[in-house]
C-alpha cells in the first residue's frame, strides 16, 4: 500500500473502532498526498515529535477567514505534504445533507486536494484536509458555484453552529436551525474579516441538554428554556408508575434543586417553579409526561472556552431570558455590544471569558448595559468577579 512501513501506526489499527490510519491508507492508494501524510506521521512517533510548522497566510480572494496555512518541516522528504493546506466549509445548520450534496463535496476535493476529509471540526464546519495553495481559488471557486461558503478562522467569527433543534427533537425551545442560518448570513463580515483580539464561537442548543456541548466550548452559548413553568400530564405520570417506575427515586431524589414532589398515594408528581433550574433531567426521564413550559427562549451564557491565556472556562450566564424569535434582533444588538466593548478592551488572543475575568464582570455589566440579576452569581458575596460600587449600594 505504501512505499515504507509504518509499524506504529499500524498499533493503531488494532481493536474494535473505526481507525483514521485505515482511512488515510484507503485514501493513500490514489492520492500520493496522503500517502505522504501516512509517512510523515509514522515519522512523528518515531521521531517523538511533530513535524508541521506555521507557515505564511494562505487565503482566496476577499477573504481572510476559512483557509489554514499546512506546511511540514520536512518538504524534501516529504514533498507531497511540502503544503498541506486546510479549508473549513461552511456547514449546513443541524448537519443535514443529501447524498447528493455530499458526494459533490468529495468529488470537488479528490479533484483539488488529498481526498481526506474531516465531519465535523469542533466548531462544526466541514474539513478538507490537504491542498496545495494553487489550488486554494479553484477548489474555493467550485464550492461556491455547488452553494458552498467557507467556515471562519483566524480572529474572526467562527461558523455558527446548532443543535438538531426542531428538525428532530421535541424538546427544542426555539428553532435552533433557523437562528443559525439567519446569524450566519448576518454576520458574513465578522466571519471572514479577522478582526478581533481572538476568535468567538457562537452555538445554539436548543434546550439544557446542550447537544453540542456550547457551555464548555463556545464564547457565547444560546441555550433553549421557559419562562413559565414544567407542563405535567398526570395521567402519563401514572402509567409510568403502573409500568414500576420508581419515580421518587429516579426523578425527585436525582432534581438538583429538590424542586418536584411524588404524591406516592396518588401517583401525581408536581413541581415547585421557583425552585426548578430546567435542567431537564425530569424531561429527560418521563418524555411522555414532562415537557417544557409554554413561554418558551432562551439563556445566553458568555466565555466558555479551552485552556488558552488562563485555564478552561465554563460560560457565565449574562442573560436569564430573552424571546428567540426571528430576526433576532435583540441577540443581534447584544452581540455587536459585546463586540465593540472586546475589541476595545481584549489583548492579543485573549478571549472573550478572559477579558471579563481580568477586568471584573461589574465592569462588563456596565459597559454593555446589562442588569446585574442572581443567576450570574453562583454564592452571593463569595464571588470574585461582582462587586457593587459604593453609589449603588442601598442603605
Amino acid at each position: 500500500m505504501t512505499e515504507k512501513k509504518t509499524p506504529q501506526l499500524d498499533e493503531l489499527e488494532k481493536g474494535p473502532w473505526p481507525s483514521f490510519v485505515s482511512e488515510i491508507k484507503r485514501a493513500a492508494v490514489k492520492s500520493e498526498a496522503a500517502k505522504d501524510l501516512l509517512n510523515l506521521l509514522e515519522r512523528s512517533y518515531e521521531d517523538k515529535k511533530g513535524h508541521w510548522k506555521h507557515g505564511g497566510i494562505v487565503g482566496v480572494k476577499g477573504y481572510g477567514g476559512g483557509v489554514i496555512g499546512r506546511y511540514t518541516d520536512l518538504p524534501g522528504e516529504f514533498p507531497h505534504v511540502a503544503e498541506f493546506h486546510t479549508m473549513r466549509l461552511n456547514q449546513p445548520s443541524g448537519w443535514f445533507y443529501t447524498t447528493d450534496k455530499l458526494r459533490q463535496i468529495c468529488d470537488i476535493w479528490e479533484k483539488h486536494g488529498s481526498g481526506l476529509t474531516n465531519f465535523h471540526g469542533s466548531t462544526g464546519d466541514i474539513i478538507l484536509l490537504g491542498t496545495k495553495t494553487e489550488h486554494l481559488q479553484p477548489a474555493f471557486d467550485e464550492y461556491s458555484d455547488a452553494g458552498f461558503d467557507l467556515g471562519g478562522s483566524g480572529s474572526d467569527l467562527r461558523t455558527p453552529s446548532c443543535c438538531v433543534g426542531p428538525g428532530r427533537c421535541e424538546h427544542a425551545c426555539y428553532d435552533t436551525l433557523d437562528m443559525c442560518y439567519d446569524i450566519t448570513n448576518e454576520f458574513q463580515d465578522e466571519l471572514h474579516r479577522p478582526m478581533w483580539p481572538y476568535k468567538f464561537k457562537i452555538k445554539m442548543s436548543g434546550c439544557a441538554n446542550d447537544c453540542v456541548a456550547s457551555i464548555a466550548r463556545a464564547d457565547c452559548s444560546v441555550i433553549g428554556t421557559w419562562r413559565d413553568t414544567l407542563t405535567i400530564d398526570q395521567d402519563a405520570i401514572k402509567a409510568y408508575a403502573a409500568e414500576g417506575l420508581d419515580i421518587q427515586g429516579m426523578v425527585c431524589d436525582k432534581c438538583p434543586t429538590r424542586a418536584l414532589k411524588y404524591d406516592a398515594a396518588k401517583q401525581e408528581l408536581h413541581v415547585i417553579p421557583e425552585d426548578c433550574s430546567r435542567c431537564m433531567h425530569c424531561i429527560n426521564v418521563l418524555p411522555k409526561a414532562v415537557q417544557p413550559g409554554q413561554e418558551k427562549g432562551a439563556t445566553i451564557l458568555l466565555g466558555g472556552k479551552s485552556t488558552i491565556v488562563q485555564s478552561a472556562f465554563l460560560a457565565w450566564v449574562i442573560v436569564p431570558f430573552m424571546k428567540m424569535e426571528a430576526p433576532y434582533t435583540e441577540f443581534k444588538d447584544l452581540m455587536r455590544r459585546i463586540w465593540e466593548w472586546w475589541d476595545e478592551n481584549g489583548k492579543t488572543r485573549e478571549r472573550v471569558g478572559e477579558l471579563i475575568y481580568r477586568v471584573g464582570m461589574g465592569r462588563f455589566l456596565r459597559e454593555v448595559g446589562l442588569a446585574p440579576v442572581p443567576q450570574m452569581v453562583f454564592r452571593p458575596r463569595a464571588n470574585p468577579y461582582v462587586f457593587w460600587p459604593q453609589d449603588e449600594i442601598v442603605k
